[in-house]
């Protein structure tokens, strides 16, 4: 029996071989070490050649791990004219050559409010981004793209934000990272069973029960001050209630990746994967 999630890295594991190394050997080191989802961290570029998405392709195949892309941290759905086109470059490029490597999911961080209301601000962005999404069907691409929620209250991504451009375009969906969730705010919050109940409860019921069993979540420890987020840490030295999120996500019968980038994100992705086995009580 499967679990209902898949647990795995963003980026390669810190533990990966230099021999065979980059993406197929880490690929190989999280299957041997029990993780079977892994996010490619292209985050400062798109630089990788046909062939060698092919290999990553054939070996996440090979290796049963399920593979999605972090997107340049250099996009922004409400940049200024002169600059969009170079961001929507970058999560064309990411969703273009992660199809090629076998990636199901594209993730990228939506932008900046610029202190613009977020009403206004998504009457800019999801235009923007149907375009992308009807360029990439329009190639045969069928990837998901995923805008994340952001743990700054500056920055375009709030749980409604991504909801809201999900609601509005077919093929999107959100990256829910429930650190983020819980820096966002600042004090604290959202960090016991009953909020997250609440924000569950309010994504099925904007987005429908099938979003349910193809979550694509990022976890790790956090700390945040006022203004939200400041970096992720180690789970153990948060105070992010890992068990009470994965209660609420089990009475849901939520299903899908959770990837971890804390600083010792293999790890911690092991630690997630046998809490999680405790909670639901499923096995391998």
């Amino acid at each position: 029996m499967a679990l209902s999630f898949r647990f795995g890295t963003v980026g390669s594991p810190t533990g990966t071989p230099k021999k065979p190394g980059g993406s197929v050997g880490s690929i190989q080191f999280s299957r041997s070490i029990g993780l079977d989802a892994m996010e490619l961290g292209w985050v400062q570029s798109v630089r990788v050649s046909v062939e060698t998405c092919e290999l990553i392709r054939q070996t996440a195949r090979e290796n049963n791990v399920a593979i999605s892309v972090h997107a340049p941290y250099f996009i922004n759905l409400n940049a200024n004219e002169e600059e969009w086109p170079k961001s929507r470059q970058r999560l064309m490029d990411a969703a273009h050559y992660g199809n090629l490597a076998g990636a199901t999911d594209i993730i990228f961080h939506p932008g900046s409010y610029f202190e613009k209301p977020a009403a206004d601000v998504l009457l800019v962005a999801i235009p923007r981004l149907q375009g992308c999404v009807n360029e990439l069907r329009a190639a045969g691409n069928p990837v998901i793209i995923r805008p994340e929620t952001m743990g700054k209250s500056a920055m375009l991504g709030s749980l409604e934000d991504t909801i809201e451009m999900a609601k509005s375009i077919q093929g999107v969906l959100p990256c829910i990272d429930f650190a983020h969730l819980h820096a966002r705010p600042g004090d604290g919050s959202m960090n016991s069973y009953d909020e997250w109940l609440t924000r569950l409860e309010s994504y099925t019921k904007s987005l429908g029960d099938s979003v349910l069993n193809q979550m694509h979540i990022h976890l790790s420890g956090i700390e945040y001050g006022i203004k939200g987020e400041k970096n992720h840490l180690p789970v153990a030295e948060s105070d992010l209630n890992v068990a009470d999120l994965f209660r609420a996500l089990y009475h849901f019968k939520a299903g899908g990746r959770i990837l971890c980038e804390s600083p010792i994100m293999e790890q911690d992705a092991i630690y997630m994967k046998n809490i999680w086995q405790e909670i639901s009580g499923e096995d391998i």
